[in-house]
């Protein structure tokens, strides 16, 4: 929290109301006309209804305090005591962010994503303009760009590779950008930001944030290059850096499917995606100061094992092109399920099901545009096994397994041998003991959600059927 901030709340057109008019009045008519015209970007981002927006989405992300430790509940009594001194202070170019509070993130491949955690204060200003240049860039960018934009999504990326599969575009670029985030050449961001923006104050605000830092382990370090994702500004900036490289290759008739740093270049042979990855990488590299990754960026087929885009894979049958879901998204899941349902939790089981039930729900929500009915019900099944499992488990005793088997409808002579079964847990899970005794029917009553069922229900959902 900045001690400078006292008092005040944020007002509409509150910039209007901090002596703007007298600084004015030195210039010309003509001069002060193209100043004040310059000059709107910034008023439209200090608008008491566009930083009242930004307050309630940052509120509304959460998300973990920066380096002061404020909180996004916290922000609002914030905003209401000091909302006009930061006001004045961006309008006069006083404010200055603070560093962001670095957190490592570990990726699947071994790495670690770096994520630069702004203050909620930062936060809502970066918010505040992001959503008065979000629209002014939509138009400028390029129709296969997916990624961070306003009703697009993962999953219309990939259906995009699959119409270009179906169309003869058989080969992939798969362009891996080595640290894109933490890579974007400050310099040339800004020039190209100069293109469309005219409102310095604007540009100078955009760089301080730039320039702000991150706080690694309570050291300060300087960011001389990157964007660190974290903030609100951060995906916007680089959408816009990389709609260079898009417009680019679409200038020369080359498709391209990109969501945000993850890039498909097509082609209809593997001679011509050998070309391409070659073109892209000098363009890249030369043009726009990034390095690629060349042990992952490849020329695939689009059928291959190796092909994989946001998680997704392609197929080709009668039918025509399937999307799928990649085996190593298919192993994470799974592997995520088994650690859910793992038997030693010492939770009631109808927890486990709910927490499942959120897990598959999200999942599902992502990948019911891949052709997977079959792999759900294989899954159901083994699902419903290791939730039998878990509850067997539970039962710990001989007489609890009799009596609950008797309260299941299980007659007594039954009961009483299957309750007594020297049977190891999984095994009786896929026995008749539990099969009859806790049927689909009743794991359903109790909290269990059915993937085959519910995949279908979202995948008719999602295609409006």
């Amino acid at each position: 929290m900045k001690a400078e901030y006292r008092k005040g709340c944020l007002q509409r057109d509150s910039v209007e109301r901090e002596g703007y008019a007298g600084a004015r009045s030195v210039v010309s008519r003509d001069s002060r006309e193209r100043d004040d015209a310059a000059q709107d970007l910034l008023r439209k981002i200090l608008r008491g209804r566009n930083l009242l927006e930004a307050m309630k989405r940052v509120k509304g992300n959460k998300g973990a305090a920066g380096i002061d430790g404020m909180t996004v509940d916290e922000l609002e009594p914030w905003c209401q005591e000091h909302g006009r001194e930061l006001v004045s202070d961006i309008w006069f170019g006083r404010y200055k962010p603070n560093p962001a509070r670095r957190k490592e993130i570990p990726k699947a491949d071994g790495g670690v994503r770096k994520l630069g955690i702004p203050t909620v204060i930062d936060r809502m200003v970066q918010q505040a303009i992001a959503q008065v240049l979000q629209p002014m860039y939509e138009e400028t960018f390029y129709e296969g760009s997916y990624g961070y934009r306003v009703g697009r999504s993962a999953q219309q990326a990939m259906e995009s590779v699959r119409e270009y599969a179906e169309k003869g575009y058989k080969y992939v670029v798969e362009v891996d950008l080595s640290k894109y985030f933490d890579t974007l050449n400050h310099d040339l961001l800004l020039e190209i930001l100069r293109r469309k923006i005219e409102d310095n104050k604007v540009i100078e605000l955009i760089k301080k944030f730039l320039k702000s830092g991150v706080m690694d382990n309570g050291v300060i370090v300087k960011t001389e290059e990157g964007s660190p994702q974290g903030g609100p500004l951060s995906p916007l900036l680089a959408n816009i850096y990389l709609n260079e490289f898009d417009q680019e290759m679409s200038g020369r008739g080359v498709n391209i499917v990109r969501y945000a740093d993850d890039i498909i270049v097509t082609a209809r042979s593997k001679r011509a995606a050998e070309r391409l990855l070659e073109s892209s990488r000098k363009y890249l590299e030369g043009k726009l100061k990034l390095k690629l990754n060349m042990g992952k960026s490849k020329v695939v087929s689009v059928y291959s094992p190796k092909f994989k885009f946001l998680g997704f894979a392609l197929s080709k049958n009668n039918a025509g092109v399937m999307i799928r879901v990649h085996k190593q998204s298919l192993k994470k899941a799974k592997a995520k399920l088994k650690e859910l349902t793992a038997r030693n939790q010492g939770r009631k089981v109808r927890v486990v099901m709910k927490k499942v039930k959120v897990y598959v729900s999200g999942w599902l929500n992502y990948y019911c545009i891949a052709s997977m009915k079959r792999k759900m019900q294989e899954w159901d099944e083994w699902l419903r096994r290791r939730i039998r499992q878990y509850i067997w488990k539970q039962w710990k005793k001989p007489t609890t397994r009799v009596t609950n088997l008797k309260k299941l409808g299980i007659p007594e002579e039954y009961a009483y041998t299957w309750g007594n079964t020297r049977l190891g847990y999984w095994r009786v899970a896929g026995s008749a003991i539990l099969a009859r005794s806790i049927t689909n029917e009743k794991l359903v009553k109790a909290g269990y959600y059915e993937l085959a069922s519910n995949y279908e229900l979202k995948r008719l959902k999602h295609y409006g059927i």
